[in-house]
């Protein structure tokens, strides 16, 4: 473990990062020590960014929103997991099936299970867009 005097901890908790900072007080009473810990915030390290053009990205979360019948109430951004809204396994496919249709598009079922992610789908298609360019 970190020594006592001075000694530093990070903790890498999600949404936000903390680190944990001892330092050692003088005076023991009764052979304890007695030691104060303060939290700070730490400066985001990673970053997500989706290589994407803008464009694909609203194309796919107005596509989404169609599939999964949400209002308009719903935000979706690049970062939304299908997850959060509401979409299963079927829906998922479901949405798939639809971004292949929608951009002229096959999509390998090994890469279409990993996509979790608005940002994902829209970086797959890009891809696949290019490739087929090519």
């Amino acid at each position: 473990m970190a020594s006592v005097a001075g000694a530093s901890a990070s903790t890498q908790a999600r949404p936000c990062q903390m680190a944990m900072a001892m330092k050692q007080v003088t005076g023991f009473t009764q052979g304890r020590s007695n030691l104060s810990f303060m939290l700070r915030p730490l400066p985001a390290r990673l970053r997500f960014s989706c290589p994407a053009k803008p464009e694909t990205v609203e194309k796919v979360c107005e596509i989404v929103k169609k599939q999964l019948s949400l209002d308009g109430s719903k935000t979706v951004t690049a970062t939304t997991m299908f997850t959060e809204l509401g979409a299963d396994s079927l829906d998922t496919v479901e949405i798939v099936m639809g971004l292949e249709e929608e951009f002229g598009i096959t999509m390998a079922e090994e890469k279409a299970q990993a996509i979790a992610t608005i940002g994902q789908a829209a970086d797959a298609i890009e891809e696949l867009v290019k490739e087929k360019g090519n």
